[in-house]
C-alpha cells in the first residue's frame, strides 16, 4: 500500500516535468519574435517568413506522429533524445546562417526543429496523461498552458538576449537550441510510463457533469478514423482553432489599425498568449467539472465570441473592444489543444492515446491553412473585415458540427 501510494504521489513531479519541457518546446509559436532578425539581417519577406511558420506547423504535426510511433517502438527515453538532438539541431543550423537562400531557414527550422519538438510534444503528453485517467482535462490543460506560455516567458527572455550586442540573435539561437535539447533529453530520463498492475484513481462523476452515453473502449487509430464522429469534431476543431491562429498572426498590425499606440500593440500580443494559457488549464479543469460535452459547446461559443467581438472593434475603431476581443480570442485559441487532447482520451480510450492524439493534432494543419487564407483576403480586400467575417461564419459552422459530436 505504501509503495502504491509512492507510485501515485510521482505522478505529479512528472506533470511538473512536462510543464517544464513544453514551456520551452513551445517557443515554436514565438515565431514572430524569432523572425525579427532574419528580415532585418536578410531582408527575406513576410510572405517567405510565414511560409516558414506553416512547414514548421506542417512538420510539427508530422513529428507527433513520428513520436508516437518511436515511442511504441524504442520507448520514451529514445523518443526524447532523438526529439532533443533534432530541436538543438534545428536551431544550431539556423543560427549558422548567411541569408544565401532561405531553403536552409525552412530545412533547419521548419523541417528539423519543427519535427523535434512535435516528436516531443506528442510522447510528453501522451507519457504523462496516462498517469492521470481521473483528471484528464487538468493534465492536459496544465501541459497546454505551459506550451501555449512560452511565447510570452521564453520568446520574451530570448528577445533580450537577441537585442544584446553580446549575444545578438545568432548566440540567442544557439544557446536556445542547447537549453532545449538538454531539457528534452533530461526529460526523457526522467519520464515514465505507469508500470504494469498499478491501480490509477479512476473518474468521478461529478455534479453537474453528465455522463457520455455510450460504452467506452480503446479505439485503433484505423476503427478512430473511420468514425464520422471524429472526423466532425477535427472540423469543427480546425474551425475554432483557425480563429486564433489568424489573429496571432496579426494581432499587433491589428490593434494598430484600430487605433492603438505602438506600445500598447505590443503589450497586446503578450496578453494575447497571457490569455492563450490561461484558457488552455481553464478549459482542462471546466471539462473535468462538467464533461466533454458541455466544455466543447462552451469553448466554440467563446470562439465565436471573439471573432465578433474583434470584428465590431474594427467596424466602430474601438482600442477597448479590441483589447476584449483580442483577450477573448486568446482563451478561445487556448482551449482548442486541451479539447483536443481531453476529447480523443475520453471518446477513444487510453491504449492507442499517442497515434489517435498525433491524428487529431493534424487539425493545426488545417487551422494554419485557413490563417494564411485569411491574410490573403486582408490583403486583396485591404481590411480586417472580410477575413473576421469568414472567421465569424466558420465558427458557426463549427458550432453545427459540435452539437452533432454525440458518440465515438
Amino acid at each position: 500500500m505504501k509503495e502504491q501510494g509512492k507510485n501515485l504521489n510521482i505522478r505529479w513531479l512528472y506533470l511538473a516535468v512536462g510543464v517544464i519541457a513544453l514551456l520551452f518546446a513551445g517557443i515554436i509559436y514565438g515565431w514572430s519574435i524569432l523572425k525579427a532578425p532574419l528580415a532585418a539581417d536578410f531582408g527575406w519577406s513576410a510572405d517567405q517568413l510565414a511560409l516558414n511558420f506553416t512547414l514548421t506547423m506542417c512538420f510539427f504535426c508530422l513529428g507527433g506522429m513520428a513520436g508516437g510511433v518511436l515511442a511504441r517502438r524504442a520507448g520514451i527515453r529514445a523518443a526524447l533524445i532523438l526529439a532533443g538532438a533534432l530541436s538543438c539541431l534545428g536551431f544550431f543550423l539556423t543560427a549558422r546562417l548567411d541569408g544565401g537562400s532561405v531553403v536552409m531557414l525552412y530545412v533547419s527550422y521548419g523541417v528539423l526543429a519543427g519535427l523535434g519538438i512535435g516528436i516531443a510534444y506528442n510522447v510528453i503528453i501522451s507519457t504523462v496523461n496516462a498517469w492521470f485517467p481521473d483528471k484528464k482535462g487538468t493534465c492536459s490543460g496544465a501541459l497546454m498552458m505551459g506550451f501555449g506560455a512560452s511565447a510570452l516567458v521564453v520568446g520574451n527572455s530570448i528577445s533580450v538576449l537577441m537585442e544584446n550586442p553580446a549575444i545578438g540573435w545568432r548566440g540567442a539561437f544557439l544557446g536556445l537550441g542547447v537549453v532545449l535539447g538538454v531539457i528534452l533529453v533530461i526529460t526523457g530520463i526522467v519520464l515514465r510510463l505507469p508500470p504494469a498492475g498499478l491501480e490509477l484513481p479512476k473518474p468521478e462523476q461529478k455534479a453537474g457533469a453528465a455522463a457520455e452515453d455510450f460504452e467506452i473502449r480503446d479505439y485503433t487509430p484505423v476503427e478512430m478514423a473511420r468514425r464520422f464522429s471524429f472526423w466532425r469534431a477535427f472540423v469543427c476543431i480546425v474551425f475554432l482553432a483557425a480563429v486564433g491562429n489568424t489573429v496571432i498572426s496579426f494581432a499587433r498590425d491589428l490593434a494598430i489599425s484600430v487605433g492603438a499606440q505602438a506600445g500598447l500593440a505590443t503589450t497586446l500580443v503578450g496578453v494575447l498568449s497571457v490569455c492563450n494559457g490561461l484558457g488552455r488549464i481553464a478549459t482542462g479543469a471546466i471539462f473535468d467539472k462538467i464533461g466533454r460535452r458541455k466544455t466543447m459547446l462552451l469553448a466554440n461559443v467563446v470562439a465565436i465570441a471573439a471573432a465578433g467581438v474583434t470584428l465590431l472593434s474594427v467596424l466602430i475603431g474601438s482600442v477597448p473592444l479590441c483589447v476584449a476581443g483580442l483577450c477573448v480570442t486568446g482563451f478561445s485559441y487556448g482551449s482548442c489543444p486541451t479539447i483536443s487532447s481531453a476529447f480523443v482520451s475520453a471518446f477513444y480510450g487510453s491504449k492507442h492515446f499517442s497515434m489517435n492524439f498525433s491524428i487529431m493534432n493534424f487539425n493545426l494543419m488545417g487551422a494554419s491553412l485557413l490563417a494564411t487564407v485569411s491574410s490573403m483576403l486582408l490583403t486583396s480586400a485591404g481590411s480586417y473585415v472580410a477575413p473576421f467575417v469568414l472567421l465569424l461564419a466558420l465558427s458557426g459552422v463549427a458550432l453545427v458540427l459540435n452539437i452533432s459530436v454525440k458518440r465515438p
